[in-house]
């Protein structure tokens, strides 16, 4: 039954793939009009002010703006807007991979704890001081991930890759590295630092400079690659492990490589802007309504969505809390928690 299911995707696919070509190309414009947009958005600036602070660092022959107008544009909003870009699309994709690993409706990026991991990792690096720069955070954010990823491999090591066992395992080992996150900062008995990493551990994308747009830029590029090549595979884990294997895919091989590939890419993205929840929940589904379940397409359109999603949401908490300045973890679980019951309801779920 499966494999007969397969095969009418296959057979259906060459037809969906070019009207979702369509509709991917379309989501690009959206997310280039989004950034734009996104980027004047509490600025103040007019169009021609954006293009000429792009045409400066281009060449081209432009008047050059006031250096504080500049500053403002160039080194604070447009690091800010493609970080949020960039992180959205990583942690989609990921929701998206995650959901067909496990068969879960309700995986996503923290799923398997990695995300408390990293947050460890990154805190620790924090309150020992060797957090001066983007490379120092990511690093111990990284960390902190492979060795949460580490331990739930260990424990699973006897009951093998499971769907159901890998999310409550991933739930135990969450549940490990968030208390040891507060144990953390309580120890550290600094008051300012507390606040500081507890308002970043909410999501926040105040932070955002050249060198994390740079950073998760190579390794969402990376990653995506690696999960995209991975298509098949996850199409094949819809119908379950059995069902993949008689297919001739290497479950558990394929399944570790997704998993650490997912694991850096939630790191990175943890790394650069802290905790961000719902974007890898919602988003595969929305997507996967209106373009179907293959993967081959349902990825990179995935991204473009996820991308859009945390920008525009980045944006509007510069613009509807202002001038308080709200975590964006804070905003995207106020959007999330509706729009999730709502991708439920649609399923039969609710």
């Amino acid at each position: 039954m499966a494999e007969a299911a397969l095969l009418e995707r296959a057979v259906t696919a060459p037809k969906a793939v070019r009207g979702n070509g369509v509709t991917i190309a379309l989501g690009l414009v959206v997310l280039v009009v989004s950034l734009v947009l996104a980027v004047r958005i509490g600025v103040g600036a007019s169009w021609e002010e954006i293009g000429r602070a792009a045409g400066v660092r281009l060449g081209l022959p432009v008047v050059p703006l006031p250096r504080l107008l500049d500053s403002l544009i160039w080194d604070l909003r447009l690091p800010r807007v493609l970080l949020a870009a960039l992180v959205g699309a990583a942690l989609a994709v990921c929701g998206a991979a995650l959901q067909s690993i496990t068969r879960n409706s309700l995986a996503d990026p923290y799923l398997l704890g990695v995300s408390s991991g990293a947050s460890t990792g990154a805190v620790v690096v924090v309150v020992l001081g060797f957090a001066g720069s983007q490379l120092g955070m990511t690093g111990g954010a990284l960390v902190g991930a492979l060795v949460a990823f580490g331990l739930l491999l260990v424990l699973l090591r006897r009951t093998g890759l499971d769907s159901s066992r890998i999310v409550l395992t991933g739930v135990v080992v969450g549940q490990l590295f968030a208390a040891l996150t507060s144990l953390i900062l309580l120890s550290s008995g600094d008051a300012d630092s507390i606040r500081a990493v507890t308002n970043w551990l909410l999501g926040s994308l105040a932070s955002a400079r050249w060198t994390s747009v740079a950073v998760c830029a190579v390794v969402l590029a990376a990653g995506l690659l690696v999960v995209w090549l991975c298509s098949s595979a996850l199409d094949g884990f819809a119908f379950g492990a059995d069902t993949a294997s008689s297919l001739g895919i290497d479950v558990r091989a394929t399944r570790i490589v997704l998993l650490v590939t997912t694991s850096v890419l939630t790191a990175v993205a943890v790394a650069a802007v802290g905790a961000v929840g719902f974007v890898g929940l919602i988003v595969p589904h929305g997507v996967r309504f209106l373009v179907g379940p293959l993967h081959r397409t349902l990825l990179p359109l995935t991204a473009v969505v996820g991308a859009v999603f945390l920008v525009w949401t980045d944006a509007l908490t510069r613009v509807v809390f202002a001038p308080l300045e709200v975590p964006v973890g804070v905003f995207t679980a106020l959007i999330g928690v509706p729009l999730f019951l709502l991708v439920l309801r649609r399923r039969g779920e609710l």
